[in-house]
């Protein structure tokens, strides 16, 4: 939970947003989350306009109440007035810590897994969990549903809480005229979908808390995001909405179900788009890819890195596009526009790794900056940004060989060993922004486990604290003044936090030590500091295992392990990365897969759950999880793992196809359509803060195409051009939206992509090296093979799926050595077998 946001838009987990915060100057943006362009054509809110027009006027804020409750504003508070959150957070360190004491009130949240659910079952509100016993209960009571959709490390959820659902006077309201559901985002995404999706499409932005009114049968009625308990500044609180709502559902309901049913079926006609055809047009690919480039081009920041102005968040898929591009501008022979578009992108990284996003103390990185320059961030740190960061890291050093990248992936994936693995290999989902400020405070603040008093680090430090200060911009005033965003409020007068400011040589060159040796001091210090940080009060872990998240993050521990083996010997490093063999990090991806595989997956059905905690969740697996873990499991395959992970892969991406896949229309629904209480099926295409489940798709698709031949490799990518073609016009007009799917067309289109095959021994040390020398170089358009010819199943899957290839091994195959094949255009070169050869061989641009 954090304190007062630093400025007048609190940016969400996800990417979405809602005004929370006075700052009538501050501009109120369209929200970059998944189609808030597309719903703001919606025939629906035409239709709103049309039918109300005194109420839904372009340039004002919809009014909630009282004429027409259904078209209440996602954010409709404006403050002219500070509204200090001191007592509340006090309230909320109170109300969360959990304990031994007895509880006042307990309700049905109790029993259930998810950290958020669980934060709220003592409430006085009689919250029930989504499901039958709730929506029954409200149709026999014959009264609306109020669902509240939050998650764990969400602040404005923790605050709403302490204001309204420890309430009694809210909670006997919500009691006596509603039935109260609680829903953990992160564990229901579907639900959360079909109701931000609504809220996005009638006022333009969302957020969390997401506050939706329902009737008995789950048609959406009216919705918001965070309300204060009282009406202030003209604005109504969350007990005149209670009363509001009541009085609408008593004298208007027919008028609020008709607009709830309407809404639903506008949003589903609109969200399940289909193609006019299942082909893509030939130009399309090398436009959207060069379109999505130069968008992203136009809003690249010169001064401080990365696209876009404050907030700055990292959306590892806008670099992931960039440097695939280059890659393509370098195949065609410009490499001055190469060097441009590479270089935006080196700066943008080496920004982040020096900002304050970057926890330089204890590794990884947090949600996003506040500022421009990168500084001062909102302290949550979450999982899927983690497995992103590591894996364009990864990349960037694949091109430079410079190990100040390799570095950075060491720093997150070494933080994710320590602090986010269960006990069985599970990686958790997050941890909080807050914590208290010392043991026993009751009240919690956000960045407080992160900061630093000058003093602290004088007392810590001694004699090295005067250059460390300077190396990380640390004043006895505080640090936050680089920016006017950065602290505008002044949470943190007094407190720095750690920026890189000047370079290390100039700083070491300045105190007459040599780089290396001022390097490792730095390192030393860091490690004190690390260990003074972790006696205070740790933010709040959720331990919560979700399937897609790991997919993306066993994806960044197993290409690390071939790819950090490229890094020059002798390569020294520093706290908090611990610096260790490469081959650990594959370790780690192959009992993350593993956990799943035994945790979430059922072999009889070949379904997965979507997520664990204390057992699996009654949520099944929804698209992301199956594209994400798919990606991941392709890449345990080729950076060594065992043939029974591209077997699972291939099994999982079976299921997928029968669950989500829309085969008149083509694309991937976001659910399987199983579950009634579920409204909407989307197909989305949004790629945010995570990759949309279409675009990691239709990348799986080419790859498993490259990986089997004949019948089985043409209906992957039948499916791939089906997918790419329902988002043709998303892919023309607004390609910035899809950085990913603008790679995964140009993937599709690529002719003929390059394959590595390697034949011998798998269990040799030659081997490995073999395979660092096949990943040593970037390229995505790549395909890695292994074959042992000894192992009969082996060579029964390639002869039943890719004849060639097996083919290719029998013929190649030595006793003494590992052999190396490179092919493409339906040519190989001459074998090899030693990675010098393999590795320049495939660094060589195509003539």
């Amino acid at each position: 939970m954090a304190s007062l946001p630093r400025h007048g838009l609190r940016f969400h987990t996800h990417g979405a947003l809602s005004l929370t915060h006075p700052s009538p100057s501050f501009p109120f943006p369209p929200p970059p989350q998944s189609h808030s362009s597309m719903l703001r054509k919606l025939p629906l809110r035409r239709f709103l306009r049309r039918r109300y027009p005194s109420e839904f006027s372009p340039n004002s804020t919809p009014i909630p109440f009282p004429r027409f409750p259904f078209l209440l504003s996602h954010s409709p508070f404006r403050f002219r007035a500070p509204f200090h959150a001191c007592k509340v957070l006090a309230m909320a360190a109170q109300s969360s810590d959990g304990g031994s004491h007895s509880h006042k009130y307990t309700n049905l949240l109790a029993v259930e897994h998810s950290p958020y659910l669980l934060q709220h079952a003592h409430n006085p509100v009689n919250w029930y969990p989504w499901g039958d016993e709730a929506f029954e209960e409200a149709r026999k009571r014959n009264v609306p549903i109020f669902l509240s959709i939050g998650y764990s490390t969400c602040h404005w959820c923790h605050v709403m809480e302490v204001e309204s659902f420890e309430n009694e006077e809210v909670a006997k309201l919500l009691n006596d005229w509603f039935i109260s559901i609680k829903v953990d985002r992160e564990e229901r995404p579907d639900v959360d979908k079909v109701y931000m999706t609504y809220v996005q499409a009638l006022y333009s932005g969302g957020g969390w808390p997401l506050s939706v009114f329902l009737s008995p049968d789950l048609k959406p009625l009216m919705g918001g995001t965070y309300f204060p308990p009282d009406d202030k500044y003209g604005r109504p609180g969350f007990k005149t909405v209670l009363r509001k709502v009541k009085d609408a559902w008593d004298n208007k309901r027919d008028v609020l179900v008709k607009s709830g049913t309407y809404a639903i079926e506008q949003l589903s006609e609109a969200l399940s788009a289909s193609a006019s055809s299942n082909k893509l047009p030939e130009e399309l690919p090398q436009n959207a890819l060069r379109l999505c480039a130069e968008q992203l081009s136009q809003s690249y920041d010169p001064n401080f890195g990365g696209f876009g102005s404050a907030p700055k968040f990292p959306r590892p898929v806008e670099v992931q596009l960039m440097l695939y591009y280059t890659k393509k501008l370098e195949e065609s022979g410009k490499s001055g526009e190469a060097e441009e578009s590479l270089n935006m992108v080196i700066f943008s990284l080496q920004c982040m790794s020096r900002g304050g996003i970057h926890d330089h103390v204890g590794g990884g990185f947090h949600r996003y900056s506040v500022d421009e320059r990168w500084h001062v961030p909102h302290f949550e740190k979450m999982l899927y940004d983690q497995g992103q960061i590591a894996n364009v890291y990864l990349d960037a050093f694949s091109i430079t060989k410079d190990v100040s990248y390799s570095y950075v992936s060491r720093d997150v994936l070494d933080y994710l060993r320590r602090d986010m693995i269960g006990p069985d290999g599970e990686i958790y989902s997050a941890e909080d922004a807050d914590s208290a400020e010392s043991e026993g405070a009751t009240r919690k603040k956000e960045g407080a486990f992160y900061v630093w008093t000058s003093k602290e680090v004088d007392e810590t430090l001694g004699e090295h604290a005067d250059f460390f200060k300077e190396h990380y911009y640390i004043k006895p005033s505080g640090n936050c003044d680089l920016s006017r965003l950065s602290d505008p409020h002044g949470e943190f007068k007094g407190k720095n936090v750690l920026i890189e400011m000047k370079s290390v040589s100039e700083i070491a060159s300045k105190h007459g030590l040599p780089v290396e040796k001022y390097l490792e001091i730095l390192g030393e210090c860091r490690q004190k500091l690390f260990r003074v940080r972790e006696h205070r009060p740790k933010p709040h872990l959720d331990d919560k295992v979700i399937v897609s998240w790991n997919g993306l993050t066993i994806s960044s521990f197993a290409r690390a392990s071939k790819i950090l083996r490229n890094e020059k010997e002798g390569t020294r490093f520093n706290f908090p990365v611990v610096g260790s063999d490469a081959k650990e990090y594959f370790k780690v991806a192959e009992k993350a897969a593993l956990f799943i595989r035994t945790k979430l997956y059922n072999e009889q059905t070949r379904r997965l759950q979507h997520s664990f905690r204390n057992g699996p969740s009654k949520a099944p697996g929804f698209l992301d999880d199956y594209a994400f873990l798919i990606g991941g499991l392709l890449d345990l395959y080729e950076y060594g793992g065992g043939l029974n992970w591209l077997i699972w892969a291939i099994e999982l991406q079976a299921t997928l196809d029968e669950l989500f896949l829309d085969r008149e229309g083509g694309g991937y629904y976001n659910t399987a359509g199983e579950d009634p209480s579920i409204l909407l099926r989307v197909k989305e295409d949004h790629d945010g803060a995570e990759p949309s489940g279409n675009s990691v798709s239709a990348i799986n698709l080419v790859r498993l195409s490259s990986l089997v031949s004949g019948s089985k490799s043409d209906y992957y990518r039948q499916n791939a051009e089906h997918l790419l073609a329902v988002f043709e016009k998303r892919l023309k007009d607004t390609a910035v939206a899809v950085p990913l799917m603008c790679c995964a067309a140009d993937m599709f289109s690529v002719p003929s992509r390059k394959h590595v095959v390697l034949v011998g021994h798998k269990n040799w040390e030659q081997f490995e090296t073999m395979l660092a020398a096949a990943h040593a170089s970037y390229d995505p358009n790549r395909t890695v093979i292994h074959i042992d010819t000894t192992d009969k199943m082996e060579m029964q899957f390639w002869e039943e799926n890719n004849r060639n290839v097996g083919a290719m091994a029998k013929n190649n195959f030595a006793a003494d050595k590992v052999v190396g094949l490179v092919c493409q255009n339906f040519t190989c070169k001459a074998p090899v077998s030693d990675p010098e050869s393999l590795e320049a061989m495939l660094a060589q641009k195509p003539s």
